[in-house]
């Protein structure tokens, strides 16, 4: 499918991305992407001077805000750059992260769940493991970020890797696309996983939103700017959401907001 918005796109501020924001654009704009949205790993104010190696840190937010903004203004006639972050809802610090985000006129959060608890400290989510309980928190804690009403979608909801009961995945899962749906939030395949063949896009949890009947939407998760557009990666998603029983017509790639 051709994609015309791609709303998940990262920037250096991360530590782990490259390029520059302006080769993003000018990328996006070669490759007929009309919407492009940076959605960088949020800041988050940690306690005890704990700094996330995967993240902006709070210095950064300004320059990161400044940067698109000037961008936005610059290619208006050209695309349309929208200002977002791709977020974790991290119990501590959910309230001095609003505090902080509340100056900026940022336009729009995707939820990407990537440590539990508080953050500090805590196993990345694409860890393997058996463990049960982790896999009932990750539920939890994700339901409960929905449940704020923040977040445009839900991005690689099943980055989990949950390697236990397949039984124990099917009811946690299933009962988490039901509540996605119920809230019309939509569940992103990660085109960046795709990519790689990271442990997601998981087919079972996608043969699950499928049955469910979920909204789902294609993200970039680009780290590089030659990957905001790729058809070889979007073809091989379009194949493995077919393999899941995906009808194309629940497929979105314009959001309202």
């Amino acid at each position: 499918m051709e994609m015309i918005a791609n709303y998940h796109n990262h920037t250096w501020r991360c530590h782990h991305a490259d390029g520059t924001e302006r080769e993003y654009v000018e990328n996006a704009i070669a490759t007929g992407i009309k919407i492009l949205g940076f959605s960088d790993h949020t800041p988050q104010v940690y306690p005890d001077g704990f700094v996330c190696p995967v993240k902006m840190e709070p210095k950064d937010l300004e320059g990161y805000v400044d940067t698109i903004l000037d961008l936005k203004w610059e290619y208006k006639d050209d695309i349309d750059i929208r200002l977002g972050l791709e977020v974790e809802y991290l119990y501590t610090l959910w309230e001095p992260l609003l505090r902080l985000l509340e100056p900026y006129p940022i336009e729009y959060m995707i939820l990407g769940q990537h440590y539990l608890g508080n953050g500090v400290n805590a196993p990345f989510c694409g860890a393997r493991s058996d463990s049960v309980q982790r896999l009932r928190n990750y539920c939890k804690q994700t339901q409960e970020a929905l449940e704020t009403g923040k977040f445009l979608y839900f991005a690689h909801p099943d980055v989990i890797w949950y390697t236990g009961p397949t039984e124990i995945y099917e009811e946690e899962m299933t009962a988490l696309c039901r509540y996605c749906k119920e809230i019309e939030i939509p569940l992103e395949i990660n085109l960046l996983g795709v990519r790689e063949d990271r442990n997601y896009p998981c087919e079972q949890f996608w043969k699950i939103a499928a049955r469910v009947g979920n909204t789902v939407i294609y993200g970039a998760d680009a780290h590089h700017a030659d990957h905001v557009y790729s058809p070889d990666v979007i073809a091989k998603a379009d194949r493995f959401a077919e393999r899941c029983g995906i009808p194309r017509d629940r497929i979105v790639d314009v959001l309202d907001f």
